[in-house]
């Protein structure tokens, strides 16, 4: 008798939980992700991975007609997505993404804030118009973007993703103005983490190693060439949509820091204990334009 009724209970607790899962599964189908530099690179394959586990997506660039194409494939698959064209050098612009957002899906769950570019150039000859226009766009513009997304954010124990770079741990000749901004996102990264404790907001701060992109066909500003080299080595590169892959994870785990790709952490390795050793490889190593 008694190993029926504790045969019963284990049912009634287990249909609980199964009840409670499809309950979590069904409220994950209506988040809402927020994805800037969503038109190519890293930012595009996000928005397809996000959407793929059933996320509304709302993607931000300068390039409307990119992101229209974005969207669409999205859509095609069955997904939705919402297209807000954003200059993440504008504040303006980003605070009305953020207000359309909330107008057209009433939340916002997690904020991706993946938009940047390169500003190439040795530090004796970049300008101050430069370095401002790098700061601005990875820097201020990534803080920006954080800072209006984050009251809603709170409402949702909600999720925030910063792409950083594993440049931001290195020496970065011809490319001293990038590292710098990308060593501003790891510290602005680890003060979220202070300040949004007990509010159920989590960050993850990403550095990726060399992954596909167009980052070395833009120049100082902002205009693409798609004819120009990348320097990268292209035998070390990862396509984008296996780099979506990791870090959407990370995000979900609310991971603090996540360093990827194999080489990348071996970069960040060498350079912690053999600094002397990391200095001489990158010296050798190719170098962008200016």
């Amino acid at each position: 008798m008694y190993f029926f009724h504790f045969v019963n209970l284990l049912f009634q607790i287990v249909d609980n939980l199964l009840k409670l899962k499809i309950i979590d599964m069904t409220k994950e189908k209506e988040n809402v992700v927020w994805i800037t530099g969503a038109s190519s690179g890293i930012g595009k394959s996000m928005a397809f991975e996000w959407s793929r586990l059933g996320y509304k997506v709302a993607i931000s660039s300068r390039r409307k007609e990119l992101l229209d194409k974005v969207a669409d494939e999205i859509k095609q698959s069955g997904g939705e997505a919402l297209v807000i064209p954003c200059d993440i050098t504008e504040e303006t612009a980003i605070e009305n993404a953020v207000i359309h957002i909330i107008a057209t899906w009433g939340r916002l769950d997690i904020v991706v804030a993946n938009a940047g570019f390169g500003v190439f150039g040795s530090i004796d000859k970049l300008t101050a118009r430069d370095w401002n226009r790098q700061l601005q766009g990875n820097v201020t513009g990534l803080a920006l973007t954080v800072k209006y997304a984050l009251p809603h954010l709170k409402q949702n124990n909600g999720r925030i993703g910063l792409v950083g770079s594993v440049g931001a741990y290195l020496p970065n000749p011809n490319l001293g103005a990038y590292g710098a901004s990308k060593a501003a996102v790891h510290s602005i990264g680890q003060t979220l983490q202070v300040e949004l404790m007990s509010t159920g907001v989590s960050c993850t701060t990403m550095h990726p190693g060399f992954v596909v992109s167009e980052i070395a066909k833009m120049d100082n500003d902002g205009v693409w060439h798609p004819e120009r080299p990348d320097p990268r080595p292209s035998n070390l590169m990862w396509p984008t949509d296996k780099a979506a892959k990791v870090m959407v994870k990370a995000i979900l785990k609310r991971r603090r820091n996540y360093v990827f790709t194999i080489h990348g952490k071996v970069f960040v390795w060498l350079q912690r204990w053999f600094p002397g050793l990391m200095r001489l490889i990158i010296s050798k190593s190719p170098k962008p334009d200016s």
